[in-house]
């Protein structure tokens, strides 16, 4: 990837719309002014013109199978040249300076940058990297409102492309399915996906998520409830993120761990959440459970209270 000056960053989106005719007057006579005095700007500008000429002349020649084929490629070959821009915007948080990208499919990229003074962009090839800040305001406010706890979901389009290989794009929507306020372990997640011994590339996996806190890989925990890696080894972001949520978590030699004894449980297969202390619960590893924060999260994925321990009349008290 290669990082464009300014003002080339500015104009990638009219560039493109002007050598398809689709921009609009002002946005027309700014990219004339800028490949006026921009040599590789204008050279992209007219490879994208040259493109648009030989896809609108295939489209006016009679149909056939060659004319077809070659059409066809061409119309792939410039919505790859658009699909391949994304757009970023660095906003503060409570987490400090985090980066948002996304392209044409949905937001590709959330990436803490902490207080460096670098983008901190992700190096992939054929992805082209534009600052844009407009239309990723809605996206930057709801993630601000996640982090005041003020929001529970996100409703976003989600591009995949960055993850390294289909087993780490399957990792990654299994880990999108778990509820806000709950916790699993990486067993149990290597169960969900058809790996129950891959449960190390199911972690590591996760320590490469592009899109953290909207893929919610801070919900996965290790067998012993220790906060084991995250966004590379920020322990102590996953522990925000999980008190957002509702989640608590002690301090112990090595990091934090969650304190499984004031959370809601439940084990796969069962329609009901129980106190921690039900029945045997209490020497089942948390390889094979789900823990919830609250009883609300845990009725909002349809759970209802056990029978025997009756959580509804006897919840935990923290």
């Amino acid at each position: 990837m290669r990082e464009l000056p300014q003002g080339c960053q500015e104009i990638q989106d009219d560039l493109l719309a002007a050598a398809v005719a689709e921009a609009g007057p002002q946005a027309f006579h700014r990219v004339q002014a800028h490949v006026g005095r921009c040599a590789p700007c204008r050279g992209e500008f007219e490879r994208y013109r040259a493109i648009d000429r030989a896809v609108g002349a295939l489209r006016r020649e009679p149909p056939g199978t060659e004319l077809d084929r070659a059409r066809a490629g061409l119309e792939v070959r410039l919505a790859d040249l658009r699909s391949r821009l994304l757009t970023y915007r660095i906003f503060d948080s409570p987490l400090g300076r985090i980066l948002i990208g996304r392209t044409e499919q949905g937001v590709s990229l959330v990436r803490y940058l902490g207080s460096r003074g670098g983008l901190g962009l992700v190096r992939a090839a054929g992805v082209e990297a534009v600052a844009d800040g407009a239309e990723l305001e809605r996206f930057s406010r709801e993630l601000l409102e996640y982090l005041e706890g003020k929001r529970t979901r996100f409703e976003w389009p989600i591009d995949l492309r960055l993850a390294r290989s289909d087993f780490h794009r399957t990792v990654l929507e299994a880990a999108a399915r778990i509820p806000y306020g709950a916790v699993t372990s990486y067993a149990n997640l290597a169960r969900e996906v058809g790996r129950p011994a891959a449960v190390r590339a199911v972690a590591q996996a996760l320590r490469k998520n592009p899109v953290p806190i909207v893929i919610p890989c801070h919900r996965v925990v290790g067998a012993s409830g220790d906060l084991t890696g995250y966004a590379g080894n920020k322990i102590a972001l996953k522990q925000r993120l999980l008190a957002v949520e509702g989640v608590p978590a002690v301090r112990t030699e090595r990091d934090f761990r969650v304190l499984r004894e004031a959370m809601y449980v439940t084990a796969p297969g069962e329609e009901a959440y129980c106190r921690p202390t039900c029945c045997s619960l209490p020497s089942v590893s948390l390889a094979w459970l789900t823990l919830f924060a609250s009883r609300e999260c845990a009725e909002a994925c349809g759970l209802r209270p056990c029978t025997s321990c009756r959580p509804d009349r006897h919840p935990i008290s923290r």
